[in-house]
């Protein structure tokens, strides 16, 4: 199976054409011709099958031969706000594991203790796309822009309808995710960086209506947590 993405390919096209990356790759790397088939995933749920008419290293043409909507789409939404580690390297494998697993969107927020303050969508994006395509999925996971924990709760203040939570390693009164949250609803989960939450930013999560959620009896690395918060989720709506 040979799998591109074409963001901008809608449903109701009769013929496309790669970009000239894609089709570089496509004719001088797979080697594609004529005749050969490939599929197209949009990034929004379309699942595209298609047939090579012209395979030109700068503009290969395409017949779309079917097309799904809504293809593998997920029965419930995950949001994981997560501070970026100080190493970008565990925050790709995180988003890699994520994308395959499954989550909608992604949030690095930048907290008291963060020792990274800043990311490259663009980059990181590249890494989900890859996973996308790696893991046949047609629905690819928004990475928002960095922003700090304060500006992210008042973001998200006006949000309804989606179980609030976050993950921190002070002690009190906590709950597992399976036991806060049901099947085929919207869950957002906050994860802190290597040195945790502050105290006083966790206050300020409890007070905007997030529930403290335990992931296990373990000390996790920050992207051991999101990814266990994707697992968690994953089997909770199986």
């Amino acid at each position: 199976m040979h799998l591109f993405y074409t963001a901008d390919i809608e449903p109701h096209h009769k013929q496309f054409i790669l970009s000239e990356e894609e089709s570089k790759h496509a004719v001088r790397v797979l080697r594609l011709v004529q005749g050969d088939k490939v599929q197209l995933i949009d990034g929004r749920g379309g699942w595209y099958d298609a047939t090579i008419l012209d395979p030109h290293p700068k503009r290969t043409v395409l017949h779309i031969d079917a097309v799904e909507t809504n293809y593998k789409e997920s029965s419930y939404s995950l949001h994981v706000a997560v501070a970026p580690t100080k190493n970008i390297d565990r925050i790709e494998w995180f988003l890699e594991k994520a994308t395959e697993v499954g989550i909608q969107e992604i949030s690095p927020i930048i907290s008291a203790h963060s020792e990274r303050k800043e990311v490259k969508v663009d980059r990181l994006n590249k890494v989900v796309i890859s996973a996308m395509k790696q893991s046949l999925k047609a629905y690819m996971p928004k990475v928002n822009p960095a922003i700090t924990f304060t500006q992210f709760l008042k973001q998200q203040s006006t949000v309804e309808g989606v179980t609030k939570m976050i993950a921190h390693c002070e002690d009190g009164t906590k709950s597992y995710l399976a036991d806060v949250c049901k099947p085929k609803e919207k869950y957002l989960i906050l994860i802190g960086p290597e040195g945790d939450f502050s105290t006083e930013e966790i206050q300020q999560a409890l007070a905007a209506g997030f529930q403290p959620i335990s992931l296990g009896d373990n000390r996790l690395r920050t992207e051991t947590a999101a990814l266990m918060s994707c697992l968690e989720a994953s089997v909770l709506n199986r």
